[in-house]
């Protein structure tokens, strides 16, 4: 807890400047003197509260809450543990793989260093200010607070201010504590169950739980102090419980109007109000929703995951308070929050309506493309998947840049003809970069020699036939090089009867395009040669091998194609021809006006943002006129101004400048060596003239210096003097000329390296904090760029943010723009900012004022109060509310009329502004969820709402979790989750043909063991795959490897790209370094191999290599058998239960199936809702009995419609996810409802022939006449959908898994759910009504009747036969199970008392073994 409470004190500013590491130190320092937690927790904070402000102390307090760094620190720890540390270290440097905590060997390993690999850092890393990239890495593992991180710290640091090596920080702990960390942010339930079937146990459990509080009293305490008044407290408890309200069924008439009368309840005069307030909700299309809007930013998912809140608030306040400490006052800062400030979603393309591109085909006037439809409807027509749409319209374009004398030029060219040849709707265009000096002709150079070809076959034939020769131009040997000569011998072939000195030589009139080529090249600054553009935006250089560019051209179309489809369909169908914008880094400023650039010593000690506040302030402007207009634009020109590429860039700036009234111009210089007299006279000269002279004559002065000419003649000696213009005041301006002093020179290289990240040199261009660059050296960023750039800013930002900064009348109106708007861009893009305004908030909402004079967040929460998203909001508002300074106003969004009970349920939220501690100053054992005041007559089932990332399970209760019931409860039911893995979420493609690629399997594992967890990737609605991430003490967070599982997904796929994770775009290994507690979803894309592009996964003449797969981690009784005798040898049955009764049945079943069958078994447990009592006794049954068991648990996934009642949930894991819940090794799978008895050996069922079917199901039976009523099937719906064919029960089933995921069942079963599951009143028997609704698609084996007898429904002659006994629910008599189990059963009881007595033996053994630990350790 100490180290994530320090570590987030670090992660408050990425940048980690040396402030905040001294800080750290300092109190590290102190840690000594805190000798209790309360006391710790207290100087953490009473330091922060030196460098962060009271809105973010108390985001810090809340992220401590939320244990929100608890995982970032034990990543760090599995790190560290991967090392491996040295022997008797508690604390150690690792420096490129060698590792030692002696300081005094520190030395030595620095000078071999580079001799060994540089170690991979983490996005997560701390890294020290200062620290010299090019030095090597040292990583100092270490505890804070101790000695030994003391000294090795000041060691380090010592070395990193020589230049000698870049400090990473990570946190190890030489001996973690097994404490074990109670989290919060989630939700617990308490939903009222049915008892229409009475589904409890009998068995008595045995209390013991301390705590006992009703109504405030502590009974288990006042029981402990006054033991002679044992009687009289049980009385006082009992009344106080029976005083409690009870639940009344409420009457039609309250149902209906619940939500209003709710809402009336807190407002009992503004009834009438809620009713048309629903309406206007209503008009707005969002009845029955929730919605949260802080500071204007409406979130959905904030009643789901704190952390999001979190984080929303945190950025908010970032810029709130920044905004604040530019004196612009409360109500103009949400004024100004309100502006939409970032870019449109669109990427910058280069314009591609530019003469120097010549054009091979156009699809809409080309005669060889007539036959195709022109109307764009043509894009909304079916067509299979991957089906490129021919339409005559020129939607897709491809422009190639090269210089043809390059070998690969012949290659990309190639490819080329491939898409023209096979009429594919892609236009081509080329732009031929040769020289462009008018002394060379063609005759002497090979590509003047093709360009001119190539336009005179243009023009006398056309721009096919010219394309044409251009390919044979270049089919020159391997290896070599496109000479005249290939030239000359291609036209005298074409055209014998022309003389090609007339085309090639001096006297060419095809010269056309030839420099207007190499301008369009360089003006779009595009990088190096070749380069490949599809719609104006060029292709990464690794996509530019031949396979690759064909590969990704066509994914290109087919996604572009989906974006023509949506605007065709909204009508909004327009081309998008923008230019190309490189926006990388934002700078960030507040308001100081005693940090400047003219003392480079204090300039130097400057953290990133002080630094930028020193540059702004120092800097001084020039602009078209003298005014004090304000000028929305502010353009920083960074360059080398004494080189001639640095003094180009400038020169354009101010004559963009001089054009218009919207840009100031202030300059920053670059040096690309040690200033110097003779190194930087322009730099000194244009610092002398905007420090000295008017701001009209050094505009004039400095718009000469940058002319060429002017630093030749300076060069040559000329005196600086000389140049002046007139009005200047010549020797003021060469007194600060000839200062010895070169801070400003040296404060402006250190802004360029440490803030701007810029080499010596290098050139950029700054617009109001957006950094454009670094331009390279040879890169054209001229007037028109300017202009560009002008525009972007006026229209994204600078107009709306000038018109408010208009309305505060403050002095440095252009430098309050300027900091305003690199603030609001500096935010991270999200939805648009939205403000509803609202009629009239006087009678119908909740409102909370903020205090006055500070910075508030403005809170609207939009809600029905009746609905489990109330339930969930009204916690994380009063928690919002102890955070930060809230304005808050809560809407009563309610529902006109209920058709049902709305809620079902008591909810509690667990989360905490702050972390608590008890009253020895000890932390406390951290928050919970409490429901007192229960109602006692409900049968309850506890369910947990947990973020989406999170799988908990139940490990410490006594009591059946899934049948409360207090009435028969003497103290407290009590129960202990853990968070048991942690998910890992993908999406995947296929780069060839951007469909899913079925079947491909992924697994994830570490560098010491490769293969932990494995997935298979779903293919419908959207591609996905996840994988459950262990979380215990030894694999809750650390850099996990993913990779194709070895056999026929290896064979076949190779991993082409991938997004979201940690490790770099193009390398082949993907780690994902999971560090919160947040879900992580990455995206992968893979491609076929090129020999085996005609391959499929899902092939029925391969199977996979099942060797060494699916080490899960889980698997129970015994140790694991070779893959493939399970496969042949051993029966796989699924099955679930959920509350102590099911699980009690489930023990029979088992035993049944065990009694009655010769082959080995092997039982899959769903794990989600097993008890803790169940989980502690199955080891102990499988090692009487002898069998293999595994739990197996899959988390629902997001996108996919979820269930609410846990019963639901249960059916939709029996069908939904078959798929991917077992490995891929086990091929065949037998589902055994719990409550079944077997009588038979179930090899005869593993063995049945489904012919061709992916499952058998029994029918139902119809022999049991008394039932007619109640066989729903037979008429309606399901007797025409069923077209005669049976009715199936899902008690028991068999799953041939291997033809299941062939025929891809899987993806079907849950997109047919998708859609059927939206009406509520659909699949009422979800796991028996989805396969029996999708019979034609995925048809069905129907069992023999003999496999599955039940009384319900068959009769009794048939009972003799029966090969397995459920005990369906009886819906005439409702019978209790428990006693239809022993009525109709025979062996049943038997069964039950076997187990029991197995259940006392073990019991006695646990007690036994925990006395004899007990005694040893007295």
């Amino acid at each position: 807890v100490k180290e994530a409470m320090l570590n987030s004190l670090l992660e408050r500013e990425k940048s980690c400047q040396r402030t905040q590491w001294e800080n750290i130190t300092v109190v590290c320092a102190y840690s000594a003197c805190a000798d209790t937690d309360q006391a710790y927790y207290d100087l953490i904070v009473k330091k922060a509260s030196a460098m962060l402000s009271s809105v973010q102390v108390n985001m810090l307090k809340f992220a401590l809450s939320l244990r929100a760094y608890s995982a970032t620190v034990h990543s760090f720890q599995q790190i560290a543990s991967n090392e491996p540390p040295p022997s008797g270290c508690s604390a150690f440097f690792s420096i490129h793989g060698e590792k030692t905590c002696d300081a005094e060997s520190l030395a030595a390993l620095l000078k071999t260093a580079p001799g060994r690999p540089k170690p991979y850092l983490f996005k997560g890393d701390h890294k020290y200010s200062g620290s010299n990239p090019d030095a090597p890495v040292v990583i100092l593992y270490a505890e804070f607070g101790t000695p030994d991180f003391q000294r090795l710290h000041q060691v380090i640091t010592a070395k990193v201010s020589e230049g000698l090596a870049t400090y990473v920080l990570r946190h190890y702990v030489a001996k973690p504590s097994g404490n074990k960390v109670y989290l919060s942010g989630y939700g617990v339930e308490l939903a009222i169950k049915s008892q229409e079937y009475k589904a409890k146990d009998d068995t008595q459990v045995q209390e013991n739980d301390p705590v006992d509080e009703v109504q405030g009293f502590l009974f288990g305490k006042l029981k402990t102090l006054y033991p002679e008044l044992k009687e009289q407290l049980k009385e006082l408890r009992k009344h106080l419980v029976e005083s409690t309200n009870e639940m009344a069924p409420l009457k039609v008439w309250e149902m209906q109007g619940g939500s209003l009368l709710q809402s009336s309840l807190l407002f009992p005069q503004s009834a009438l109000f809620f009713l048309s307030l629903t309406k206007f909700f209503y008009s707005l299309k969002i009845e029955n929703m929730v919605f949260v809007f802080i500071s204007t930013v409406a979130d959905h998912t904030l009643t789901s995951l704190p952390s999001s809140v979190f984080e929303v608030l945190r950025s908010e306040a970032r810029v709130m308070e920044g905004l604040r400490s530019l004196h612009i006052e409360t109500p103009y800062i949400h004024d100004i929050l309100k502006l939409n400030v970032q870019p449109s979603d669109s990427d910058y393309a280069v314009d591609i309506r530019n003469s120097a591109i010549s054009w091979i085909n156009n699809l809409e006037t080309d005669h060889r493309y007539s036959s195709w439809p022109y109307n764009v409807q043509e894009l909304l027509r079916p067509t299979f998947p991957g089906v490129i749409r021919q339409i005559r319209k020129n939607f897709h374009n491809l422009v190639i840049i090269l210089d043809p004398t390059q070998e690969n030029a012949a290659e990309l060219l190639s490819v080329a003809e491939m898409f023209y040849a096979n009429n594919i709707p892609l236009r081509i265009g080329l732009v031929f970069v040769v020289s462009d000096e008018d002394d060379v002709d063609g005759m002497q150079d090979a590509g003047v020699a093709l360009v001119r070809a190539y336009n005179y076959i243009s023009d006398e034939v056309d721009s096919q036939s010219a394309f044409e020769a251009v390919i044979m131009f270049n089919r020159v040997a391997i290896g070599g090089q496109l000479s005249v000569g290939d030239v000359v011998k291609v036209l005298e072939k074409r055209f014998p009867y022309v003389e090609v000195s007339s085309v090639l030589g001096a006297d060419s009139s095809y010269d056309n395009n030839r420099k207007e080529g190499r301008a369009y090249y360089e003006q779009t600054g595009v990088g190096p040669l070749p380069v490949v553009m599809y719609n104006g935006i060029p292709y990464q250089r690794e996509q530019l091998d031949p396979d690759e560019l064909e590969t990704v051209t066509m994914q290109k179309i087919l996604e572009t194609t989906t974006f023509y489809q949506r605007a065709v369909y909204l009508v909004m169908l327009a081309f998008l021809h923008i230019l190309s914008l490189i926006c990388g880094l934002f700078l960030l400023f507040f308001f100081a006006d005693n940090y400047f650039i003219d003392d480079y010593a204090r300039f130097s000690s400057l953290d990133s943002k002080e630094k930028s506040t020193a540059v702004a302030n120092s800097m001084n402007y020039m602009t078209k006129k003298d005014d004090g207009y304000i000028r929305p634009v502010t353009f920083w020109v960074v360059g080398d101004f004494d080189k001639p590429s640095g003094r180009q860039l400038l020169y354009d700036a101010i004559r963009h400048m001089k054009t218009s009234n919207n840009v100031r111009l202030g300059m920053i210089n670059n040096p690309s060596a040690a200033p110097s007299a003779e190194t930087s006279r322009m730099a000194r000269a244009i610092w002398a003239a905007m420090q000295t002279q008017s701001a009209n004559n050094a505009k004039n002065f400095i718009t000469k210096m940058a002319k060429e000419e002017t630093a030749v003649a300076l060069e040559k000696g000329a005196d600086i003097g000389d140049f002046a213009v007139g009005g200047m005041d010549v020797a003021l301006f060469k007194e600060a000329y000839d200062t010895p002093k070169f801070d400003f020179l040296l404060s402006h290289a250190a802004y360029c390296r440490d803030v701007l990240k810029l080499k010596k040199g290098q050139k950029a261009v700054i617009s109001n904090g957006r950094i454009i660059g670094p331009l390279e050296e040879e890169e054209v960023f001229n007037q028109d760029d300017f202009l560009l750039l002008e525009s972007i800013i006026l229209k994204t930002s600078g107009e709306r943010i000038k018109s408010k900064v208009e309305q505060f009348g403050t002095e440095e109106d252009s430098d309050l723009v300027m900091k305003v708007d690199a603030l609001l861009s500096s935010q991270p893009k999200g939805e648009a900012r939205v403000e509803y305004g609202f009629a009239d908030d006087r009678h119908s909402a909740v409102k909370i004022r903020p205090r006055e004079g500070d910075v508030y967040f403005d809170v609207i929460a939009v809600v029905d109060p009746v609905t489990r998203d109330a339930q969930k909001l009204a916690p994380l508002l009063l928690v919002l509310k102890q955070l930060v300074n809230v304005n808050l106003r809560v809407f009563m969004n309610c529902q006109s009329k209920l058709s049902d009970m709305p809620l079902k349920s008591f909810y509690r939220h667990v989360l905490e502004a702050e972390v608590s501690f008890q009253a020895d100053s000890s932390f406390s054992p951290g928050p919970m969820a409490k429901f007192l005041d229960m109602p006692q007559s409900p049968l309850f089932t506890l369910n947990l709402n947990t973020p989406e990332s999170w799988m908990v399970e139940s490990v410490r209760t006594r009591y059946d979790l899934d049948n409360i019931y207090l009435e028969e409860v003497e103290n407290i039911v009590a129960a202990e989750y853990e968070l048991e893995h942690l998910l890992l979420e993908g999406h995947c493609f296929d780069v060839s043909s951007g469909q899913p690629p079925r079947g491909l399997q992924f697994t994830l594992g570490t560098a010491s063991e490769p293969v932990i967890v494995d997935t298979i990737v779903m293919a419908n609605l959207v591609t996905y795959f996840s994988l459950n991430l262990v979380a215990d003490t030894v694999n809750l967070s650390c850099a996990w490897i993913l990779k194709m599982r070895k056999g026929r997904s290896d064979e076949i796929y190779k991993i082409y790209s991938h997004d979201g994770t940690d490790s770099p775009a193009d390398s082949d290994d993907i780690i994902v370094v999971l560090n919160n507690f947040k879900s992580r979803i990455i995206k992968v894309k893979v491609q076929k191999k090129p020999d085996k592009f005609n391959e499929e996964l899902l092939s029925d003449g391969t199977e996979e290599n099942d060797a060494g797969f699916w080490k899960s981690g889980f698997t129970g009784g015994g140790k694991a058998e070779d893959q493939k005798q399970e496969k042949d040898d051993v029966i796989n049955i699924f099955s679930v239960a959920s509350g102590h009764l099911y699980e009690r049945f489930l023990r029979i079943m088992m035993l049944s199936v065990l009694k009655n069958t010769k082959t080995p078994v092997k039982f899959w447990f769903l794990k989600n809702y097993l008890s803790p009592t169940f989980k502690e006794f199955i080891p102990h049954m499988a090692k009487q009995y002898g069998f293999q068991y595994e739990l197996v648990q899959y988390k629902w996934p997001r996108w996919l419609h979820q269930q609410t009642e846990k019963q639901r949930i249960i059916w939709g894991y029996k069908i939904l996810f078959l798929d991917v819940l077992f490995p891929l090794a086990v091929d065949k799978i037998l589902f055994v409802d719990a409550d079944q008895i077997v009588r038979t050996d179930l090899k005869e069922l593993r063995d049945f022939d489904l012919e061709g079917a992916p499952y058998g199901y029994t029918p139902f039976c119809e022999s049991r006449r008394e039932m007619d009523g109640y066989r729903f099937w037979k008429s309606g719906y399901w007797a025409s959908h069923l077209a005669g064919r049976k009715y199936h029960i899902s008690a028991l089933y068999v799953v041939d898994l291997k033809k299941f995921r062939k025929i891809a069942a899987g993806d079907r079963l849950r997109g047919q759910y998708q859609g059927l599951s939206q009406d509520p009143n659909s699949l009422s028997n979800l796991d028996q009504d989805l396969p029996n609704n999708m019979i034609h698609q995925v048809p069905i084996k129907s069992l023999p009747q003999e496999w599955l007898w039940c009384e319900t429904w068959c009769d009794d002659t048939t009972k003799r036969s029966a090969k397995t006994i459920d005990l369906c629910n009886n819906p005439m008599t409702k019978e209790p199970k428990l006693q239809a189990a022993v009525r109709i059963v025979a062996e049943w009881s038997d069964y039950d008392q076997e187990i029991k007595r197995l259940q006392t033996r073990v019991h006695e053994r646990v007690n036994h073994s925990a006395k004899q630990q007990d005694t040893a350790g007295t």
